[in-house]
């Protein structure tokens, strides 16, 4: 069932073109993930996708679609009296969702007791990714969509994070977007990787995709992206 379409999406601030012509589409249960060189337009484009910036074309979702987003990162006051279960429950209360659900939330991505009742500006990067994931969880969307979901997190900690939105994956059914400079995760666990870099330089399954040429184009020939994933396709 197609859940998402892209039709000739054009993304313009101050006379300049951050994504251009843009199409592509997204089946129920898929992992998309959308990768290109900084500046190439992929927080743009979540953001166009979810409606939060103007933008021309088509983005036409499933109707009554629910969907969740998890941001890059955001920045929390060390200093603000607030702990991460108040941020559930104050979102749970305007969802109507029940105490219970909002535990079982926190519990799914793997937050302790303990880290739910620390302050949100002491909360560890992997804490705090977890968060923001069990955040999104809330109201069960149909969709997620991720923003760069390691960026602020150690090598172990990147692994278990992936590990973590391919288990609610599977778990829940759901379908994934997630922006990645991880080509590892991408090979592994995407059905199909959408390149950007202002336009579609590719879109299809990652195997058939992500190609030396493709990678070469995106990245620049010598790229360490490019050399990664072909180092571990001798070897995977």
């Amino acid at each position: 069932m197609r859940i998402l379409t892209v039709k000739n999406l054009n993304v313009v601030f101050d006379e300049h073109n951050v994504l251009r012509d843009l199409s592509f589409d997204l089946d129920k249960g898929e992992n998309l993930a959308v990768i290109g060189p900084n500046g190439s337009g992929k927080t743009v484009l979540l953001k166009a996708l979810l409606g939060m910036i103007p933008f021309e074309g088509v983005v036409e979702w499933l109707p009554k679609i629910r969907l969740g987003y998890v941001p890059q990162k955001i920045e929390a006051d060390k200093h603000l009296p607030l702990n991460l279960k108040n941020l559930l429950y104050a979102k749970a209360s305007v969802l109507g969702i029940k105490r219970p659900e909002v535990n079982a939330a926190a519990e799914e991505v793997g937050l302790t007791k303990n880290a739910a009742e620390t302050p949100i500006g002491h909360l560890s990067g992997g804490q705090f990714q977890r968060a923001l994931i069990a955040f999104a969880l809330l109201g069960d969307p149909d969709a997620l969509l991720f923003d760069e979901p390691t960026a602020s997190i150690d090598q172990p900690g990147e692994q278990q994070i992936y590990e973590l939105i391919h288990e609610l994956q599977d778990r829940r059914g759901i379908t994934v977007l997630l922006v990645s400079h991880d080509l590892s995760f991408v090979s592994r666990y995407s059905t199909k990787v959408l390149c950007i870099n202002k336009e579609r330089l590719c879109f299809g399954p990652p195997e058939e995709t992500l190609t030396p040429s493709v990678l070469g184009k995106l990245y620049g020939e010598h790229h360490k992206y490019y050399h990664h994933l072909h180092h571990q396709h001798e070897h995977g």
